[in-house]
């Protein structure tokens, strides 16, 4: 697939030279080598080797060729590629070419549809689904990975009209479908036993978490809606309150906070990220709920008609004056709060809708609550401008005392003097700043990652995989360029510098807009630059620069970090401990061609070298930890030389000068304890 242009919009294939894609006519990219977290869906017909000794071949070939032509259209119905047909066989993935947030569940709900369908079919099948890292972009097949082989194995043992999930899928789909563990199975050529659980069914709604027993911080936002609503009972109008921020920042923890206890009808719509008819979903989920119809006949039709109870046609004006009227209509005796979550994915004509509604509606108590991300500005810049009833907030994250209250109401893992305990009588001081610094004040941040931690009761911080999943859909919504750009700045660090990226990039032309793009879009900001006449950029959250970094294959990771140390090492005039930093770089260029099966000699050679120097420089600035750091990792990289024997002797000299390092020795009559100097920094 090397070079194959791919739609992001359809997931087609087409040949080179098409500059937009002939089957959707969205502009086509290029498809690259890339790791993604994936979702991979197996479904295998059974008995079909059993029956067609008893069938006629042709009957059987018909059957199959029904059974993966309705495979096929559910899987992509959900957003699914089907990768192959094996035999009797469907393999599909879902996250390529771009990712979305729900890979995992629209997997399961596929697979939920596909069984549903197959007694139409009269086949009987069975399904295995798995979540994890692949290679994918390669010429040879479109995914790669351990991910691809698990769900494989739990399709090939699950029992006959079962669907069996991997733990990675489970987590995902947390309290959005009913499961039933089946204990851990022992899978062909996997050396540990693997946990699955059997998908019973799927829930209409997302099951309600239990929020902490306190809000933390939205004191004024919450008061903005409470007046709001005031507003809508003094005047008896319509208001338009809308709540803008990131996902996960603490959108529907406010609207909960505000609802609770309200004295007023509720009802809730939500938009979907895909799906079949979604124009009107929420409207749709609303009229249910009110369980009413206009009293007005030609209002009742519209609505009738968009149930799909009454046949005749309708228009998109008829239904938005009709949804209008009978808000006013059920909120005449008690106010109505109608929830409209996730506008950011709502197609124009609901928008529309919805922006008619807050300015015609009157004479009744409503307000329109609702809720989306900053990119419902990025398509309709001008919400609700124009409506002296409307009002929009933004969000902004957790400032740091918050973010530890919130750590302390979730609990589990703090003792009694505030620090980690993370096994059984250790205890971890750090690892609440830790959660806190990483996670950067979003509640769901922090939430999932003491999740994380209280689970796997160690003190390592790794990126959850709900976490990752909408880090990753976001960065697959970018241009290429401007994601290009992202991935080579990861590979600097926190912070990186434009030269850096153009030296990395084989000096990308438009790398000035990209940047200004990505700065736009609050995935980097500016930051001061260490070199005269460049300018500098920190990622705006360190989760989004792993995200970034992630998704480059190891062999692209190993070329960028060696031409990274040959940029600090032109850079030496402005940077600070450069031999530390060119040291690190070229070491992760050697590890990464170590773990692909193949090494330079020079580059070990090098990398060596670097360490060596920056383990003497410690030496020289009595650092003596440092010193031991890195002439251990020098010796580790060039083993058994010449150059090994001084390095030995260095190293056996830091360690006899830290073991004297907190000796008291007098000064001027009293005493003070040698202590070393600070271990040194990125310097970039």
């Amino acid at each position: 697939m090397i070079g194959m242009q791919v739609c992001a919009s359809c997931g087609k294939e087409s040949e080179k030279g098409f500059a937009f894609c002939p089957h959707c006519g969205a502009r086509l990219t290029v498809e690259r080598i890339q790791r993604k977290i994936v979702t991979m869906l197996f479904c295998d017909v059974v008995g079909s080797t059993a029956s067609g000794e008893s069938t006629d071949a042709e009957t059987t070939r018909s059957q199959l060729a029904h059974f993966f032509v309705r495979m096929k259209g559910i899987i992509e119905a959900h957003g699914g590629v089907v990768d192959k047909f094996i035999g009797d066989a469907v393999m599909a993935v879902f996250g390529i070419p771009v990712a979305h947030e729900d890979d995992a569940l629209r997997a399961v709900r596929a697979a939920s549809e596909m069984r549903a369908a197959l007694p139409d079919l009269k086949l009987l099948a069975r399904i295995g689904i798995n979540t994890g890292e692949v290679v994918t972009g390669t010429a040879e097949r479109l995914v790669t990975g351990d991910a691809v082989n698990v769900a494989a194995r739990l399709e090939q043992v699950a029992a006959p009209g079962t669907v069996l999930l991997g733990a990675g899928t489970v987590r995902l789909v947390h309290g959005k479908v009913d499961v039933s563990s089946v204990g851990s199975l022992e899978l062909k050529g996997k050396s540990e036993m693997v946990p699955a659980w059997e998908l019973l069914s799927l829930r209409d709604a997302p099951a309600e978490q239990r929020p902490p027993t306190t809000m933390i911080g939205r004191k004024a936002e919450l008061e903005q809606l409470r007046a709001a609503l005031d507003q809508a009972l003094r005047e008896r109008s319509c208001r338009l309150f809308t709540i803008l921020g990131d996902a996960g920042v603490g959108k529907s923890r406010l609207a909960s906070e505000f609802l609770a206890g309200l004295e007023a009808r509720v009802v809730r719509g939500r938009c979907l990220s895909y799906g079949k008819g979604i124009t009107y979903w929420p409207i749709v989920e609303v009229v249910k709920q009110l369980d009413a119809l206009p009293k007005n006949g030609a209002a009742a039709a519209a609505i009738g008609s968009l149930l799909g109870k009454i046949e005749s046609g309708t228009s998109a004006s008829e239904i938005a004056w009709a949804f209008r009227g009978l808000l006013e209509q059920e909120a005449q005796d008690a106010p109505l709060v109608c929830v409209l979550d996730d506008l950011h994915w709502g197609e124009e004509t609901f928008l529309n809708l919805v922006e008619e509604v807050a300015a015609l509606a009157h004479d009744a108590p409503i307000l329109l609550l609702c809720m989306a991300r900053p990119d419902l500005l990025e398509h309709r810049s001008a919400w609700g401008d124009g409506n002296p009833n409307a009002t929009a907030t933004l969000i902004e994250p957790l400032d740091e005392e918050e973010s530890v209250r919130l750590l302390e109401e979730l609990g589990g893992i703090w003792g009694d003097d505030g620090a980690a305990e993370v096994e059984a009588g250790v205890t971890d001081p750090g690892l609440r700043e830790r959660i806190c610094a990483a996670a950067e004040g979003n509640p769901l941040f922090i939430e999932e990652l003491h999740a994380l931690v209280q689970e796997s009761r160690v003190g390592e911080l790794v990126m959850p995989p709900t976490i990752q999943a909408l880090l990753a859909a976001r960065l697959d919504q970018l241009d290429p360029a401007e994601r290009s750009v992202l991935e080579r700045g990861a590979v600097a660090g926190r912070v990186f510098h434009e030269s850096a990226v153009k030296y990395l990039g084989d000096k990308e032309p438009k790398l000035h807009l990209c940047l200004s793009a990505l700065v736009r879009n609050e995935l980097i900001e500016p930051h001061e630059a260490l070199i005269d006449g460049d300018n500098a950029f920190r990622f705006r959250h360190q989760l989004i620069r792993d995200a970034s970094y992630d998704a480059l294959p190891k062999a692209v990771r190993a070329e960028l970090h060696e031409r990274f140390a040959d940029w600090l090492d032109a850079s030496r005039p402005y940077m600070i401990e450069v031999d530390e930093l060119c040291s690190y770089h070229l070491e992760q260029a050697v590890r990464y061609q170590t773990e692909l099966g193949h090494t330079d000699p020079a580059l070990i050679k090098r990398a060596g070298d670097q360490l060596a120097v920056a383990g003497r420089r410690a030496l020289w600035r009595s650092d003596w930890r440092a010193a031991i750091n890195l002439l251990e990792r020098a010796l580790t990289l060039i083993g058994p030389t010449e150059l090994s024997d001084t390095l030995e002797s260095d190293l056996a000299d830091a360690h006899a000068l830290q073991a004297r390092e907190n000796v008291t020795v007098p000064l001027g009559g009293s005493s003070r304890t040698a202590r070393s100097p600070a271990a040194p920094g990125s310097g970039v």
